[in-house]
């Protein structure tokens, strides 16, 4: 899609717009019907005949290698580099790509740190430290920068450089002469750039008020003026990107415009078309699981039942659930296209849209069997699903892998919108809610998602809030912990970190 632009084009964001792809009646995302209340039959499935042997095997890691790249940061300070290389990484960690944030910053405090450990010497990183007339100073970030630099290709695979502002020429093509003398690296450099005063005054109150090292025992007047004073020694150096031979992205006031060049290929497309999804307007995402079905009662998976006695209770209930917390702001539910979910969401007073993508994970031969049945007719899948959830695939089905890339449209529509409702499945959820609170792969499929319960996730610049609202209407519990160890602890946290890793 963005290879069909032209270089240097710009591409205006418009988060409250659904692109053309994922409109109403589109392929993957239409409006609500109610005539699929009845369009699918309930599963039919017995179990399996036993010419089929097994039920599938593990799906192995895409392989990556020679997709490397190099995206390094340019912009003033607070103009959200970070938080556009935080978002990234998580995007692409969740895809399954490796991906490491070297953050020159974090790289000054760390070392900083030890050197007042050690010697007992306390760096000055105020604004002066940043006065670019300040010729030892600007030796120590010249150094920091080709440091992290060198860092960054010695684990080279494929790398987010961020928090350097970059903002010369002449560190662009410090930068890209390096760079030049590895084999098979793209660089691409990513600007952010923002005349929007109250998103500037946003960060920088974001800056001084979440623990910066650089301000501690500061009070945050002092904090914040001296930080507009760092801003102000970078303006007088900054150079936008305008060099026309260099491969970029410009990001203006987190998506309010895009200008794309020299972007090429899958991966860096990809890239670019996450990057033009992001907003910063407050929102909240709600995750929640169909009510109990009549296969939940007798516990088998996949199908297509209809909900139980208890399940429609949870759907007359679920309406002042979400108009009681949202209140009169605007809101979309989002549902799958099987009946349990439609049927859940039949009675909120909201507009409602289906995904295919949504559907739960397909269970293939085993679809409509109970775990008991699963585990008789096939003994050693059954043990070798235990042992890695996330990698197995049923035969004729799915693995959690599988849902992952299946749910990134989702992904990037869910970056895309505000407020939204996700009435769905419990592997379906996992892997939304892992996306949020950026779990490891191993965990995923162990997530505790119970019926009868809707989350609430409220992104921040640096995490995302969790609230969980359990209605008193009883439910099965179908959750299966993983064999042997203990369920994963999901630890939100929307702090953002200033130490380079492996040195807290």
């Amino acid at each position: 899609m963005l290879q069909e632009q032209a270089e240097g084009a710009w591409l205006p964001g418009s988060p409250g717009i659904p692109p053309a792809a994922f409109g109403a009646g589109g392929p993957m995302l239409k409006q609500f019907d109610q005539s699929t209340l009845v369009s699918r039959k309930g599963s039919q499935s017995t179990t399996p005949p036993l010419s089929v042997k097994g039920i599938g095997g593990k799906v192995a890691k895409p392989d990556y290698s020679d997709s490397k790249i190099v995206l390094a940061m340019v912009g003033l300070p607070a103009r959200g580099k970070s938080y556009l290389s935080n978002k990234l990484m998580i995007y692409l960690k969740w895809l399954e790509y490796d991906v490491k944030v070297f953050n020159v910053g974090q790289l000054r405090r760390t070392r900083a740190r030890q050197k007042a450990q050690q010697s007992g010497v306390k760096e000055d990183h105020t604004a002066n430290w940043f006065n670019h007339g300040n010729a030892a100073a600007n030796q120590s970030r010249e150094q920091l920068a080709h440091d992290s630099l060198e860092m960054l290709i010695q684990w080279i695979f494929l790398t987010i450089r961020a928090d350097a502002t970059n903002s010369t020429r002449r560190r662009r093509a410090s930068i890209e002469a390096r760079v030049a003398k590895e084999k098979g690296i793209h660089l691409i450099f990513l600007e952010s750039l923002c005349d929007d005063p109250a998103v500037i005054a946003a960060n920088v109150a974001l800056k001084v008020s979440s623990g910066d090292p650089d301000y501690k025992d500061t009070s945050p007047e002092v904090a914040k003026r001296d930080f507009l004073r760092r801003i102000s020694e970078y303006e007088k150096v900054y150079e936008t990107i305008t060099e026309p031979h260099l491969s970029y992205l410009q990001i203006v006031n987190v998506g309010s415009r895009v200008t794309v060049s020299r972007i090429h290929g899958y991966l860096q497309s990809r890239i670019a078309f996450y990057l033009m999804n992001l907003h910063l307007k407050p929102r909240s995402i709600y995750l929640s699981r169909h009510g109990e079905s009549q296969f939940n009662l007798e516990g088998k998976i996949g199908g297509d039942s209809l909900l139980s006695s208890r399940g429609m209770q949870y759907a007359d209930a679920l309406p002042a659930l979400i108009t009681d917390n949202i209140g009169n702001a605007p809101l979309t539910v989002w549902t799958s296209t099987l009946r349990r979910t439609i049927q859940t969401g039949s009675k909120l007073p909201y507009t409602k849209l289906t995904w295919k993508s949504l559907d739960e994970l397909d269970a293939g031969v085993c679809d409509g069997m109970t775990y008991e049945e699963i585990e008789q007719a096939y003994p050693d899948d059954f043990a070798n699903r235990d042992d890695d959830k996330f990698n197995y695939r049923y035969r004729g089905g799915e693995s959690y892998r599988d849902v992952v890339v299946r749910l990134e449209p989702v992904i990037m529509e869910l970056e895309r919108q505000q407020n939204v409702l996700v009435i769905g499945h419990q592997a379906i959820l996992r892997c939304l809610y892992a996306y949020f609170h950026h779990l490891p792969q191993e965990d995923l499929p162990y997530i505790k998602i119970p019926l009868h319960t809707v989350v609430k996730l409220t992104p921040k610049a640096y995490g995302c809030d969790e609230e969980r609202y359990a209605l008193p209407i009883a439910a099965v519990d179908t959750h299966r912990p993983k064999p042997s160890t203990t369920a994963p602890i999901v630890q939100a946290t929307t702090a953002r970190k200033y130490f380079a890793e492996g040195n807290d």
